[in-house]
């Protein structure tokens, strides 16, 4: 289990990029939820000891983390949001080279694991291809795999499907879900419906808080039969109620409304989201939600 308290990290040029977080994750897939600047990076970055916090506590399954940080990295895989490789070497021989840094000194136990490994992503077949002129699916799917190498018990992955077209996400997907069994899986990401799809656990962080955190469908529930849509323009927003999202559909505009009740006509109900909740927790955390709904908001948002 990963727990983490009051850890606070200000940087030289006075950004506070962490205050306070307090997190509590086991086995499976924790979402960290956020847009672009909210600390998210900074908060991985810390739990994998590429940084030390100013202030707090981090432990994993035991290790004071800050105190033993090598105890944490013999458990520990890491996916950045970017990460290089040397231009002239293949998919196998880079996860070998990795396999060994990692220390994974016995030849046999090191092959064997670098073929599942390259079998469980997909990647058998270009093994011998450099990873360097991978796409941008490919790249990804060989960054888990090295973070994979050793079998660790705490997979850290930063902003893992950006850049990937729709297929190579499902496929993204699809992996992850398998591989986060048997151990706990740290996704960050800006895209919701990619928390939504794969953990049960989420906390939305904003300006180096979290600001909601909890179990995802208890997150969504209070939201059911409070969502509306509405297909066109609407000439002026009806009182009592808070726009979430404005999209298109072959051209039409189609809005997403919070509301307590039904605003009017026109509007129809629809299965609240994750991404309702985001949204909604963005315009409370900007004071932008109107009183009434304040007073029918959900629990979690009342901490904002």
């Amino acid at each position: 289990m990963l727990q983490i308290h009051q850890l606070n990290k200000t940087y030289p040029d006075g950004t506070a990029a962490l205050r306070g977080l307090d997190l509590s994750a086991s086995c499976g897939i924790f979402g960290l939820l956020g847009p672009n600047g909210a600390g998210k990076s900074s908060l991985l970055r810390t739990i994998a000891t590429l940084q030390q916090p100013d202030s707090g506590q981090i432990s994993f399954n035991g290790v004071d983390v800050l105190q033993q940080p090598q105890q944490l990295r013999c458990q520990l895989g890491y996916l950045p949001q970017e990460f290089g490789v040397y231009p002239h070497l293949s998919c196998h021989a880079l996860l070998e080279h990795i396999a060994v840094l990692k220390g994974l000194t016995d030849r046999r136990s090191r092959q064997q694991q670098i073929e599942l490994l390259l079998a469980q992503t997909n990647l058998t077949e270009v093994a011998h291809k450099a990873v360097a002129h991978f796409s941008g699916g490919m790249r990804q799917r060989f960054g888990i795999a090295q973070a994979l190498l050793g079998d660790p018990k705490l997979l850290i992955l930063d902003e893992p499907s950006a850049g990937l077209d729709p297929l190579e996400r499902q496929q993204l997907h699809n992996l992850l879900a398998e591989i986060s069994r048997d151990r706990l899986v740290l996704l960050s990401s800006h895209i919701v419906d990619d928390i939504e799809q794969l953990c049960q656990q989420v906390a939305i962080m904003l300006q180096g808080r979290f600001v909601v955190q909890g179990d995802t469908s208890a997150l969504i529930t209070p939201l059911q039969g409070h969502i509306w849509l509405y297909s066109g323009e609407l000439p002026l927003l009806p009182p009592k109620v808070q726009l979430l999202q404005r999209s298109y559909l072959r051209g039409v505009p189609q809005l997403r409304l919070y509301a307590a009740e039904c605003p009017g006509d026109g509007f129809y109900a629809a299965t609240a989201s994750l991404q309702d909740c985001y949204f909604l927790t963005l315009a409370s955390f900007a004071g932008q939600l109107p009183a009434v709904l304040a007073a029918n908001k959900p629990q979690e948002l009342s901490s904002c």
